[in-house]
This record gives C-alpha cells, structure tokens and sequence, in this order.
C-alpha cells in the first residue's frame, strides 16, 4: 500500500517558505549574540555594520524583518495575482539583501545565508510557476 502523496496548492507552500525563512533570520540572528564583543557592542547602541541604533535604524530593520513575517500570512490571504508578483519581488529582494551580507560574515552565518537564499529563490520559482486554472466552457 502506498503512501497517499499531498500536493500542497502554491500558497500552501509559499507561507511554508516564507515560515521556514523567517525561522532561519531569527536563529542567525539570535545564534549572532554568542559572537565574541557582540553584546557589549550591542550596549553601546551599535548594530554592527548598520551603525549606531538610532530611531531610523531600528524602524528600517523592524520593517525589513515585518515585511517576510507578514508574507507567512499574505501567501494565503491575498489574490492570488497580487501574491505571485509580491513573492517573486520580494523572493528576489530578500536573495539579494543575504547576498550582499555574505562577505566578512561568521561561518555559521553563510550557512544560514546560503540556506535563506535557497528558500527566497524557491519562493521566486514556486511563485513563477504559479498553477493556471484550466478554461471552462
């Protein structure tokens, strides 16, 4: 007897990426805080290569990190045109924005980076390979 084999729809599987990544960003930056001096950088209000943590610095990447979190939910709330082009742009966003980390960062963190970017370039894919419904009539 086999296996009954579930073919998730594509906002299934988007909101799946979108958590899986979200998990993958917060571990990073939670396993971050057991680098030597990041801490006590931390409590001298520096953010690393973002700079000091002012009021812009911490908004911009309070949005940076919403907007992935709020795709979790939108995948399977939003029209289905308008959550294919969100996730092949923001897929493609979020790659670029990991890519551009990568250079000078811990080991521990460009495997992260190369595992957030596999799930954001799945994302693109999933999305651009979006299903049509078939014509009635």
């Amino acid at each position: 007897m086999e296996l009954e084999n579930y073919r998730a729809p594509a906002k299934v599987k988007l909101a799946a990426l979108w958590a899986s990544t979200m998990f993958c960003y917060i571990y990073g930056d939670y396993f971050g805080l057991y680098v030597a001096g990041t801490l006590a950088a931390m409590n001298h209000g520096s953010m690393g290569p973002l700079g000091h943590a002012t009021a812009g610095v911490l908004i911009g990447v309070s949005l940076l990190m919403a907007v992935p979190s709020l795709m979790v939910a939108l995948s399977l709330l939003l029209p289905a045109s308008v959550c294919r082009w969100a996730c092949i742009v923001l897929g493609l966003f979020y790659t670029a924005i990991m890519a551009v980390s990568l250079p000078g960062s811990e080991p521990f963190y460009k495997v992260l980076a190369a595992i957030e970017m596999t799930l954001t370039l799945t994302i693109t894919v999933v999305a651009a390979r979006w299903p049509r419904e078939a014509r009635r009539g």
